[in-house]
């Protein structure tokens, strides 16, 4: 990089997490990219969707010594994290949103409870880039790995020149099989698949007697053909799915003002 180029300023967060090893490995995998600031939720937030938190003031911390040093953590959301500091906590706004890297897949509808992908859409919402980060299978395997990957994306990503027109801004949701770097040579640009519906909810006694429930687990993949992130991933292929915040069904818009929704 030219010395007289200016660094892009990369903000990550993720949500499982500020003591996660995704996240740790994700920051040093493209810390040589430019200015680094690390926000992240003080606790696992995983299924936290794009929720803030507005029934309570918020706390920023920051960790002093260890591998850690300079991560900033806030006991709310993923989405809280970015949030926060797109306005008025950072001097100025990122060039680049990076959130992950996830412990676990984020397919098809898993995209939308997601506060993995919430935290990179958060960013997008504010006009900057944003790219949600997630591994397949749990566990860690081979976390540095995906993340030697993950920095290959974001050189990719930042060489294109993403858009930073508000409300226009690339947003990719990215995930990466549990397998050597040098297996994760293969991308695949896809479109969302989708699942069946999620497994029946987990009915327990609690120590008094009550019922207590845990929510079941995903579905399996439905559409899981050719051009679907399932379908990539079960290529060994990383999966590249750019995404939008646009939820207007325009095709349904067009019908139903014509077929007389429209009144007065």
């Amino acid at each position: 990089m030219s010395e007289h180029t200016k660094q892009p300023h990369i903000l990550i967060s993720n949500d499982d997490g500020y003591l996660a090893p995704g996240l740790l490995a994700l920051v040093n995998a493209i810390r040589p990219l430019g200015k680094i600031t690390v926000i992240a939720p003080e606790q696992n937030h995983s299924g936290a969707s794009n929720s803030l938190t507005l029934s309570r003031p918020l706390s920023i911390h920051r960790v002093a010594g260890g591998e850690r040093d300079g991560f900033l953590f806030i006991n709310g959301t993923p989405t809280d994290c970015v949030h926060i500091a797109m306005t008025g906590f950072l001097d100025e706004k990122p060039d680049l949103v990076v959130s992950g890297i996830n412990q676990g897949e984020n397919m098809g509808e898993d995209t939308l409870y997601s506060g993995t992908v919430a935290a990179a859409i958060e960013g997008v919402m504010f006009g900057v880039p944003g790219i949600a980060f997630s591994q397949i299978d749990k566990g860690w395997n081979q976390i540095e790995d995906a993340a030697k990957a993950a920095h290959d994306i974001v050189v990719q990503l930042l060489a294109s020149k993403p858009s930073h027109t508000e409300g226009a801004a690339t947003l990719l949701n990215v995930n990466i099989p549990n397998r050597s770097y040098a297996d994760l040579s293969r991308w695949r640009v896809t479109r969302l698949g989708n699942r069946h519906h999620s497994q029946p909810v987990v009915e327990q006694k609690s120590p008094r007697g009550d019922p207590i429930y845990w929510i079941g687990a995903a579905g399996f993949a439905k559409d899981s053909t050719a051009g679907t992130d399932f379908h990539a991933i079960d290529q060994g292929c990383i999966s590249i799915t750019p995404m939008q915040l646009d939820l207007t069904h325009h095709a349904r818009l067009a019908a139903m003002s014509a077929n007389g929704w429209d009144r007065g």
